[in-house]
C-alpha cells in the first residue's frame, strides 16, 4: 500500500508564503516524477510544478517565479514553496507521484489535499 500525505497548507494573508510537504510511503521500490496541482473553487484541477527524480522542472507559466518545486529522494518527499501568495491561488493543492511499488508498476497516486486560503 502506498500513501502521499500533504501538509502544511493553511490561511495566509496576501503577500505571504507557505511551504507544502508531501511525503509518500509503503512499499515504494522508486519514484519518478513528482508533483503539485491545485483545484481552486468552481475550477478545474490544474498543474503547479513537477519535478524529476533527477531534479528537472516544470511550472505553469502563470506561477514561474513564486513557486519553487523541490525534492528530498531520501525522504520521498516533496516540498513547494509558495511566495507572495494572491487571494487567485486559493485552492486545494494535491500532490502527485508516478510511484512503482512491490506490488504494481509505475502507478499515479494522489494525496487528498491540502487546503490554502489566502485572504485578501
Amino acid at each position: 500500500q502506498v500513501q502521499l500525505v500533504e501538509s502544511g497548507g493553511g490561511l495566509v494573508q496576501a503577500g505571504g508564503s507557505l511551504r507544502l510537504s508531501c511525503a509518500a510511503s509503503g512499499s515504494i521500490i522508486s519514484i519518478n516524477a513528482m508533483g503539485w496541482y491545485r483545484q481552486g473553487p468552481g475550477k478545474q484541477r490544474e498543474m503547479v510544478a513537477e519535478i524529476t527524480s533527477g531534479g528537472r522542472t516544470n511550472y505553469a507559466d502563470s506561477l514561474k517565479g513564486r513557486f519553487t518545486i523541490s525534492r528530498d529522494n531520501a525522504k520521498n518527499t516533496v516540498y513547494l514553496q509558495m511566495n507572495s501568495l494572491k487571494p487567485e491561488d486559493t485552492a486545494v493543492y494535491y500532490c502527485n507521484a508516478e510511484i512503482t511499488s512491490w506490488v504494481s508498476a509505475v502507478v499515479d497516486y494522489w494525496g487528498k489535499g491540502t487546503l490554502v486560503t489566502v485572504s485578501s
